[in-house]
């Protein structure tokens, strides 16, 4: 089962698990966005310019790599729609649980509570975008390029818990940059990238060993929405433009060996 938003990158996502021939999806529950970052930033009395601009590129961009397989593939998800916050409601709940999933699977909804998280304990992954516990919380791959990181942009696949971003994890990807890079084009085809692996983890979640845990980092960082600034979108744009993308490709293999991800054995060879 999944639970997941229904922004287009989400339809991308579960349509595309949906269509595995070893997955039977029994129903994907979307919350509508009404209540997302651009309606956020729209309803601010704050100067929002740049964030207007910088979410419509994103959007744009997510157009071009979803749109044609949005529109064009079969849809096996068995999609509900439910309103921004119903994951968790009542009826919601009893539904789920009535279904008994083998699998449950996270992405892109509104923060889970009980007693789904108990009722399917060691079967309910989140996929966070970000590598936790460097960057949890709000746009996790959207500040490390501020930051002028990109070694701390990919996807932690976890299990889920009653914190923010905290869940045992269970296999991590680092995006994949290339020359002339957009910030929106490396988070889309990071997306990309994190669907293909989480239809491996699905497929093979029998044979996923336990991974010891990273500690703590003393530098680990939280952001929420409100933090989403114009200077920050002004800070992102002029990182690109001075070249961030060619710098870290050139730095790439010293740079991560100082961010290391924890690889799963059962799908190390999708975590490059």
């Amino acid at each position: 089962m999944i639970l997941t938003g229904s922004e287009l990158r989400h339809e991308f996502f579960r349509k595309t698990l949906a269509a595995s021939p070893q997955i039977n999806v029994l129903s994907s529950y979307c919350e509508t966005h009404e209540n997302n970052l651009r309606s956020q930033v729209e309803a601010s009395r704050e100067n929002h310019h740049l964030r207007l601009r910088h979410l419509k590129a994103r959007a744009e961009s997510e157009t071009l790599y979803f749109q044609e397989f949005v529109n064009s593939g079969i849809d096996n998800s068995k999609p509900v729609e439910l309103n921004h916050g119903a994951i968790n409601s009542d009826r919601s709940v009893a539904s789920i649980i009535d279904l008994n999933p083998d699998l449950l699977f996270a992405y892109g909804c509104s923060i889970i509570s009980e007693p789904l998280l108990s009722t399917f304990s060691g079967c309910f992954v989140n996929v966070h975008l970000g590598l936790s516990p460097y960057y949890r919380g709000s746009g996790t791959n959207y500040w490390p390029l501020v930051n002028g990181a990109p070694e701390y942009v990919g996807a932690t696949f976890m299990h889920i818990d009653q914190g923010i971003d905290t869940g045992e994890i269970i296999h991590q990807i680092r995006a994949t940059a290339m020359p002339g890079d957009t910030p929106s084009n490396l988070g889309n085809r990071l997306i990309q990238k994190m669907t293909l692996v989480a239809e491996q983890l699905i497929t093979s979640f029998d044979t996923i060993v336990p991974m010891t845990q990273p500690p703590e980092p003393p530098d680990a960082r939280m952001y929420r929405s409100k933090d989403f600034s114009e200077s920050s979108v002004a800070e992102l744009y002029e990182n690109f433009k001075n070249g961030l993308v060619d710098r870290y490709l050139d730095e790439q293999v010293e740079r991560c060996a100082r961010v290391p991800i924890l690889n799963n054995p059962a799908l190390e060879s999708e975590s490059s």
